[in-house]
Parts: structure tokens; sequence; C-alpha cells
């Protein structure tokens, strides 16, 4: 992966504790995936992302990262002393740190995820999804992104003619995944326009834009009954917009399918889980990882 022209280190102080979270708010607000450095001698944590353009980082997104850091204090989670830094750095630097940080990993017997760099072969029938991290590509390697793409797997291997509603893309690793998986009609919508440009490079990318339709929406402005269902839908949201929108999130999936909740800290599982129990909903098969959990449910 080669990267063109200055590249800007946007790094925020994280402790052990919040390091994930840090992570997934980054990831978030920047549709990419972050990388952690701990001083083996100060024991400091910090998390950082690679920009292209020192704009990047706006007044809006310098707002939203200290709302968003100010939210992990007040669910009891010490993002860590120090300030936020921006920085520049060597383009050959930025590209060699990623490899140090991201390997292959099996999605289940039917999916790789690997950086194009790796030479590690697929098994037998094993799909491919090359990502590389940094400026156009989350990698999959969050838990709650990981737990997705699992489920996805998983179920596909159990179900015949499948589709997928991925809502909050990002940048399309689920969406990119099902279609590599062979899931028969594939939708995924950001709200966030950069997201939506991503994901339709990365389907490029992988050769898979012309089996995946990806959209600006709102899910808040959707119709709050559907047009049509799918076997499979996917939401890595917050937590508050699951459960003020559950009744349309719900409307989406077909009947006898699958509910995929992702995003959510420990901490706020119980009520999401509560919300969608009050609408029929039981949780199937639950994961907790650092300080994500996350869940597929099914209808009663």
């Amino acid at each position: 992966m080669k990267a063109q022209g200055p590249l800007w280190r946007l790094r925020v102080p994280a402790t052990s504790e919040s390091e994930e979270a840090v992570s997934e708010l980054l990831g978030r607000l920047f549709g990419q995936s972050a990388v952690t450095h701990r001083n083996t001698v100060s024991g400091k944590v910090s998390v950082s992302i690679f920009l292209s353009r020192k704009a990047g980082f706006n007044r809006t997104r310098r707002r939203e990262l200290r709302s968003g850091l100010q939210e992990l204090r007040e669910l009891g989670l010490d993002p860590g002393q120090g300030g936020i830094r921006l920085s520049q750095v060597a383009s050959q630097d930025w590209a060699t740190s990623w490899k140090k940080h991201f390997k292959p990993w099996a999605a289940g017997p039917s999916l790789l995820v690997k950086p194009s760099w790796s030479r590690i072969k697929p098994l037998k029938g094993q799909a491919v999804m090359v990502l590389d991290p940094g400026l156009s590509f989350g990698t999959g390697q969050h838990p709650t992104t990981r737990f997705c793409l699992k489920q996805l797997a998983r179920l596909r291997l159990n179900v015949g003619k499948a589709s997928l509603l991925d809502m909050g893309c990002g940048s399309g690793i689920l969406a990119i995944g099902a279609a590599l998986l062979g899931y028969a009609r594939v939708e995924a919508f950001d709200f966030d326009p950069d997201c939506v440009r991503i994901a339709r490079a990365n389907a490029r990318n992988n050769g898979v834009d012309a089996r995946i339709r990806i959209s600006r929406r709102d899910l808040t402005l959707m119709p709050p009954e559907a047009e049509r269902r799918f076997t499979v839908v996917c939401a890595n949201l917050i937590h508050d917009l699951l459960i003020s929108e559950r009744r349309r999130i719900l409307s989406r999936v077909q009947p006898g399918g699958w509910l995929v909740l992702a995003g959510i800290l420990k901490e706020q599982f119980p009520a999401v889980e509560a919300a969608y129990r009050r609408e029929g909903w039981v949780l199937k098969r639950g994961r907790t990882e650092g300080e994500w959990r996350s869940g597929l449910f099914v209808e009663k």
C-alpha cells in the first residue's frame, strides 16, 4: 500500500480499560480503523488514526471527538490523561507501522480477511476479503465487526438464498463480506456521505460493487414499515438509536430472519436487550469482548 503526500497522525490518550472504546469512537467519526500504542516503559496508552489532509480534523470533528470522549467519562470509562495531538508523519513510517498491527483472520471456514501484503493462502472454498488499513479501509479488527462477520458466515451456511441489510455500514466491511459469502441481495446505508463514498470504493476494490447497493440514508427518516425485508439485518449503531428506532429496524427483518446488533458497550447492552424483548425478540447468541457486547437476536 502506497500513501501519497504528507500524512497526519491524530493521537488520542487512552487507558487499558478504554482503548477499545476510544478506537471505536475514532472509527465511527473518521470511517477507518485505529491503531493502539502502549509505551512499555511508562505504561501510557494512546490510540491513533492517520489522515491524508490536516483539514480532515476540522472544528466539527474536533467537537464531535471531545463530545464522544466526555460521553465515555460519563459511562465510567477513563479516556486517559493528556491532550489530543495532530502531527505530521513520514508516509513510509505510516505504511510500515500498519503492517505490525494487522494480521489475517478467519471469520469461520468460509471467509478469510487479510491485508494485501499477506501471503497466507485461503482454505479450499474460502472467500477472501482484502482490506488494507488506514486512509480508506476499516479492517474488521474491532470486536463488534468481527462478531458481525462471523454471524454472517455462520448464518450463510445454515440458509439457502439469503439477503443482508447493513445499517450504519461505515467502510462497508459487512456488506462486502456478505457479497463474498454469496448473499443473493446485499444493501447497505450510512448517514455519513464520506462513509458511503468509502464503502463504494472498497466494494469496487474487492470486485463486488455490482452486487451491493450502497446509499446515504437517515434511519430516523426512513418509512416506519419497510417495503422490502431481509434474511439478515445488521445494525452496528449507538445504543440509544438502536432503542429509539427499534421498530424501524425490526420491520426490515423478514419473518424467520435474524437481527445482529453491535457497537454496544456492555453496560448499555441490558437496556438494548430489554427493549427488543418487549418487541418479541430474544437473544440467541451473544459475545462480550473487552468493553463491548454484541448479540444475535431472533423472534420468539
